[in-house]
């Protein structure tokens, strides 16, 4: 078993009953019963309970006269990625905002959490942006088919010429899964590598060097994130556009 975070271990002396008992309930039997709960959900649930947070703090201090810090923030962020939505998907993106700017926040988040000493990043472990590419999988697959029709969605499939479509629907299929595999490796490997060289550097050299890796951390955490969100808005562009 990985080495736990203080944070994970808390979670996991007063929750490891009753995690193991409904993972067992589910018929998963986790490899390490005393300690159920990994660094990397126990991270992401950290993130998620941090945003939720700032969310419930930012509503209870709504102002049109003398908006707040934390609200200029988040109606920089929202207007930001609403525009950027606008540019990309066109007529109709305001649908997606919403969703688009929680998945920013939250890899955004998940990103920096690995700058903070004693936590890491969950998006350096392989299962959380796995999970976030399959969510936005199928977010726009069903966006599609609701904009489209079913048949109408599926039909794009098989391209222009119905001649081609016992060729071009195997290619679309494996297209669209690689999607899936291409948003989980670009992040996981950017958000793992940087976690990585940040400790190496601050276990070899406790001051000064490891600032400069802390800052390159800052942006890839950022550039990272923003790639996510925006090709998610190009996948969504495809899935809704009228004409494919």
């Amino acid at each position: 078993m990985s080495e736990q975070l203080w944070f994970t271990a808390l979670l996991n002396h007063w929750l490891a009953g009753p995690v193991t008992k409904l993972l067992e309930a589910l018929d998963i039997t986790p490899e390490h019963p005393q300690a159920p709960i990994s660094n990397a959900f126990a991270m992401e649930l950290l993130v998620v309970a941090f945003l939720i947070l700032l969310f419930l703090l930012t509503r209870t201090r709504l102002s049109v006269d003398n908006p707040g810090a934390l609200q200029h923030i988040f109606e920089g962020a929202h207007g930001f990625i609403t525009g950027q939505a606008h540019e990309i998907i066109g007529h109709g993106s305001e649908s997606f905002a919403s969703y688009l700017t929680a998945l920013g926040l939250f890899i955004l988040c998940s990103n920096l959490m690995g700058l903070i000493p004693g936590f890491e990043s969950p998006t350096g472990s392989a299962v959380v942006p796995l999970g976030c590419a399959i969510l936005t999988f199928v977010y726009y697959q069903s966006w599609g088919i609701r904009k489209q029709g079913l048949w109408n969605y599926l039909k794009h499939f098989a391209g222009p010429m119905p001649a081609l479509a016992i060729l071009m629907v195997p290619i679309e299929i494996v297209s669209h899964l690689a999607r899936v595999l291409s948003l989980t490796v670009r992040l996981y490997a950017n958000m793992f590598a940087g976690d990585m060289v940040t400790m190496v550097f601050f276990s070899l050299i406790p001051l000064g060097l490891p600032i400069l890796f802390m800052a390159l951390h800052l942006g890839v955490s950022i550039i990272q994130a923003y790639v996510f969100v925006l090709l998610a808005m190009i996948y969504l562009q495809g899935a809704v556009a009228e004409e494919h």
